[in-house]
């Protein structure tokens, strides 16, 4: 969860005194970490991912389940300087602070080597060990870390134990009490000074869910009145929406778990091909991963928890979104009263904005000279602001300037300094964008820094800026043949959060792999950004990973001089394939069979556990099994305690968190609905 910098963190109004300072101070950090490693190349392939736990006590006699929160002692003690961190190392994992009391992240404790077939098969027993350490390390035996993207009850009465008010300064929640936020400091500051930016608290509305008895013409009745905070009045004053699930605060959002997986290309031109290959892949991930049908006790209309973040974390003032100030407050929000605010069309969790450009390493040198198939693309010889600038053209491979056709907003003057510093067009205007955002939280004693030695004032920009992929430059000791510390790196974020470690296992694998076909091919996947924005409200449909239809780009492995075509697919499609496109498993499929040749009997089991998570992939893309949200969905709706008013009640939200339990532990009945019945007897058969 970004930066953990230790110390006193300013409140909002000195914090926003120091903005320029950070961000000037952020982009020489950021100009000595291009110009140590931008010649760096040849690094090995390597990956990792991160898994994200809710701790949730499982009471079996009163029939609930809770978010536990008094467990945080798993993460100090698992820590860096904890008493068992030597028992995390020594089973390979490492353990992370996330935005919740309730949450743990973990990852493998050293990165898997892209270019090895075992390390692929480990990912799933790292994942297994990962949860094995946690549980062991909880006092509390009725307290379980189970992978759910979002607990259904989030928000209700009495959804924590042990019980805590909503009553916090920090979100002044209606819902959530402030019990459920990290104790590290930086994680309420973070909560109170995007309230006090914005000038008001987030406002997040989710499609309710429409059945029998749903009250879809008025606000929510479950909305408390109360006068605690002059912010309690906002749901009245047009924060909820009738026929909508209001939420206010960080927490639901930054509550919810996700999978995430990072890769480290070869150089910086294959991470920043790697990256836009997978901006329009990003969002049907997303579809194909839906396992987020609950929020605040509501049955949503939506599959995914994306948009939820988005709004959880959304810190922009009335003005920069283009909307009127609720009554009573500052249209300016508490923006500093000297910057000319601007309109900024996005959260700063949101989608890609901004293609990369696969610029070609010729561009280097000032060569016009670029790849045999590339062509230049002349840029003005100004600079946004006016100021003039000499320049060479810049060579893609693909890439065209007008496919990045949506209004993204920049910070003039970071970009003018990046281009001064050798930044080519598409860079410069990538982290440009990050710039046009606010530092949310800074420690007093991070002020003044080393700019040739520290990052945290360019992390502090960068790591707040949560987007369907992230590009990660690496620090400044990175320089050419210090392969100890990371490269350039890729992160790929929409996916949801599944059930079981196979499942997580087997998307991370998946998603690698595609990475390295992806390298290794060199398809085109280039369509216009608004394309993609248009995926991405897609992929939030309820029922998309079977109903939806993506953009996509068809004859992507043909070669770049055929025009683009783009044809509205399927999940079914985009995966598996069609007579008018490979389809992203079969490409897979032809990458391994090409660099893991089955030569022994162990390269044979390994290839049919890849074929295994193939498998779930292909089954869920074409639909014939459920993806968790449906699945999860429709186990509410045939409840017992289920009454058609899209409310999900204590006794359901027990039993779906028991489902779930179940299913972690490969329960043999649940199986064959859940995975199918092929996936399901492979399975068994391999003794899970």
């Amino acid at each position: 969860m970004g930066l953990l910098s230790q110390g006193t963190p300013l409140a909002w109004p000195e914090s926003r005194k120091l903005n320029e300072h950070v961000r000037d101070n952020g982009v020489l950090q950021l100009i000595s970490c291009y110009n140590a490693a931008k010649e760096r190349a040849n690094d090995p392939f390597l990956w990792g991912d991160e898994i994200e736990y809710q701790m949730i006590r499982i009471d079996d006699e009163k029939k609930i389940a809770q978010l536990a929160l008094d467990e945080s002692e798993v993460l100090i003690n698992l820590g860096a300087e904890g008493k068992d961190h030597l028992r995390a190392v020594k089973n390979d994992v490492l353990f992370h602070p996330e935005y919740g009391r309730f949450m743990l992240e973990a990852t493998p404790l050293r990165p898997y080597d892209g270019r090895k077939l075992s390390d692929y098969i480990y990912v799933e027993k790292n994942m297994a060990i990962r949860r094995d350490v946690a549980r062991k390390e909880m006092t509390d035996r009725e307290v379980y870390p189970v992978t759910m993207t979002a607990f259904p009850t989030m928000g209700c009465p009495n959804f924590t134990y042990p019980e805590a008010e909503p009553n916090g300064r920090a979100s002044q929640s209606l819902f959530l009490p402030d019990e459920i936020i990290n104790k590290h400091v930086r994680f309420p500051t973070l909560t109170a000074n995007i309230r006090k930016r914005r000038g008001q608290k987030v406002d997040i509305n989710v499609p309710l869910y429409r059945d029998e008895y749903t009250d879809m013409d008025h606000l929510d009745s479950t909305i408390p009145k109360r006068d605690l905070f002059p912010s309690d009045k906002e749901p009245f004053q047009g924060a909820a929406k009738p026929g909508y699930i209001y939420m206010d605060s960080m927490g639901f959002g930054m509550g919810c778990c996700c999978l995430q997986v990072t890769m480290q290309p070869p150089d910086i031109y294959q991470a920043r091909y790697v990256y836009d290959a997978f901006v329009n892949i990003a969002p049907a991930l997303l579809s194909l991963t839906s396992a987020t049908p609950f929020f605040r006790g509501h049955l949503a209309d939506q599959d995914v928890r994306w948009n939820v973040i988005s709004g959880a974390v959304d810190d922009r003032t009335p003005v920069e979104r283009g909307v009127p100030a609720l009554e009573g407050h500052n249209p300016r929000g508490g923006a500093a009263d000297d910057v000319k605010l601007q309109r900024i069309p996005k959260s700063r969790y949101d989608s890609v904005d901004q293609y990369l450009g696969d610029l070609q390493p010729s561009h280097v040198n000032g060569s016009a000279n670029g790849h045999a198939n590339g062509h230049a693309n002349g840029f003005s010889k100004e600079l946004p602001d006016g100021t003039a600038i000499n320049e060479s053209p810049e060579i893609y491979h693909y890439y065209d300037p007008s496919l990045n056709d949506m209004k993204t907003p920049i910070n003039k003057k970071v970009y003018k300094e990046l281009r001064k510093n050798g930044f080519d067009h598409q860079l410069a205007t990538h982290f440009a964008h990050l710039y046009v955002r606010d530092p949310l939280v800074i420690f007093t004693e991070k002020i003044d820094q080393d700019n040739g030695a520290e990052t945290d004032h360019f992390e502090n920009i960068q790591s707040t800026n949560w987007q369907t992929l992230r590009f990660k430059p690496p620090i400044q000791e990175a320089v050419p043949g210090n392969n100890n510390t990371p490269g350039w790196r890729v992160e790929i974020r929409p996916m949801e959060i599944s059930i079981t470690d196979f499942e997580n296992a087997a998307y991370s694998v998946f998603t690698m792999l595609l990475a390295r076909a992806v390298l290794k091919y060199k398809p085109n996947t280039y369509i216009s950004m608004s394309k993609v924005e248009q995926n991405m409200e897609v992929a939030h449909q309820r029922d998309s990973t079977t109903n939806g239809k993506f953009v996509f780009r068809v004859n992507s492995f043909h070669g770049q001089d055929q025009p683009g075509q783009y044809v509205e697919l399927s999940l079914d499609q985009i995966f598996n394939g069609y007579d008018g496109f490979e389809g992203l498993i079969p490409v897979t499929r032809q990458y391994v069979s090409e660099t893991f040749p089955a030569t022994t009997e162990k390269d044979k089991e390994d290839l049919d556990k890849i074929d295994a998570y193939f498998k779930l992939v292909s089954e869920r893309a074409s639909g014939r099994i459920p993806s968790t949200a449906k699945y999860l969905r429709d186990f509410a709706l045939s409840h017992p305690d289920y009454k058609h008013d899209s409310i999900v009640s204590d006794r359901m939200n027990y039993d779906i968190v028991k489902l779930m339990a179940r299913l972690d532990n490969y329960d043999h009945k649940l199986l064959p609905k859940f995975f199918g019945d092929e996936l399901s007897d492979w399975l068994v058969k391999h003794g899970y």
